[in-house]
């Protein structure tokens, strides 16, 4: 009996290590297994684009099919570009939070921080025309607009400074040319540009002008990621809230005269000169000229968050 429980018991364990042997073999990352674990992992659907999608209050013609294309287009783009997607939420997080009242502030549409995200990125971007910071002003207009601009200091780097000059040009843009969306435009293209197209093709709003390609589709990307930063799940972005990003605590320290080392100033305050330029990237230079006694504000992180 006890022989014939062991042949038994051998024999169990045999079929044990061929199941396993079988299961290892149908995991194991052949060619065939692979491209099966990659088609049921990842998949890319077709989008249903809203019927009610608009800018600032102003609906976007849907109706029409070539809007509905091109709306179509921004909404995959920005979709599948899953890591570009995934860092806009995450700074978003960051600089809504300074962008969104000074918006508020002025009376301009909230939609209109979505226009920074396709802009810059959320980022002190540089353009090759020369435009700067996360509105991407250029050098004449944050002049015209109460901007100081050179070497040593350049405020278009100023978050809530750039964002006062962007609220000034877009309210103006929308006293001149009647809507939020030509106002947005012209952003891009400029008001004379704008109002010059529409004068020209003798129609009245942008949907119905027929532009070049970046200002052509300027508003779809900004209403699509007005549409997908509003809906991460429905969109396909998973994320937790500790996974974004967050703004550091600063406090203001008012500088009137000239600075000599910046690293030395930061050093008095428990911090580097990077960290120090991290929170003030409109301080140009490793020192301060001043000549005219300016009253600065530069931001200095709290204590504890940087180790």
């Amino acid at each position: 009996m006890m022989k014939i429980a062991e042949r038994l018991l051998a024999c169990v364990g045999l079929l044990s290590l061929c199941v396993l042997f079988i299961y290892a073999l149908q995991d194991a990352p052949t060619d065939e297994n692979f491209e099966r674990k990659l088609i049921n992992d990842y998949n890319v659907y077709a989008l249903q684009v809203p019927n009610d999608l608009d800018f600032a209050g102003e609906p976007m013609p849907l109706g029409n099919p070539d809007i509905l294309e091109r709306m179509d287009r921004e909404l995959l783009v920005n979709t599948y570009w899953q890591s570009n997607g995934l860092l806009m939420f995450k700074r978003s997080k960051k600089y809504f939070p300074i962008i969104e009242p000074i918006l508020a502030k002025h009376g301009v549409p909230d939609d209109f921080k979505y226009l920074a995200v396709i802009e810059s990125g959320l980022t002190n971007a540089v353009s090759p025309a020369g435009a700067r910071g996360v509105w991407q002003i250029m050098k004449a207009t944050g002049r015209e607009n109460g901007l100081e601009v050179n070497d040593n200091v350049d405020e278009r780097y100023h978050l809530e400074k750039a964002t006062e000059v962007a609220c000034k040009y877009l309210l103006e843009a929308k006293e001149s040319l009647g809507s939020w969306t030509l106002a947005a435009a012209a952003y891009n293209a400029g008001k004379a540009g704008v109002s010059r197209r529409l004068n020209e093709q003798n129609v009245s709003n942008y949907y119905d002008l027929l532009l070049g390609e970046e200002t052509g589709r300027y508003l779809f990307r900004i209403v699509a990621l007005k549409e997908i930063l509003s809906n991460p799940n429905k969109y396909g972005f998973n994320f937790r809230d500790k996974d974004l990003y967050t703004n550091i605590p600063t406090f203001k320290v008012e500088v009137d005269t000239a600075v000599t080392d910046f690293s030395q100033f930061a050093r008095k305050f428990g911090i580097n000169y990077k960290i120090l330029k991290l929170h003030n990237p409109w301080l140009r230079e490793k020192h301060l000229n001043n000549k005219s006694r300016k009253l600065y504000e530069i931001e200095i992180p709290k204590e504890g968050y940087y180790q």
